[in-house]
């Protein structure tokens, strides 16, 4: 496997796991907005995005606080 190959792989793999992870979670933006993440997106200017239900948009996920149970 070459060292591209590599890299893209491990980005894919890390995708993955945080779409695993993110994914029908309950958060907060530091706007106020509150819901349950939806989607996520690979970004090339901003990195990962995340789309709430019931809200219209992408957020990046520094916009994002985690609710505590």
């Amino acid at each position: 496997m070459s060292t591209a190959e590599l890299f893209a792989s491990t980005i894919l793999s890390a995708f993955g796991q945080a779409e695993a992870e993110l994914v029908g979670k309950s958060v907060v933006l530091t706007d106020g907005k509150a819901g349950t993440v939806e989607n996520i997106w690979l970004d090339e200017f901003h990195g990962l995005r995340l789309s709430i239900k019931d809200h219209v948009g992408k957020w990046p996920v520094s916009a994002v606080k985690f609710v505590q149970k």
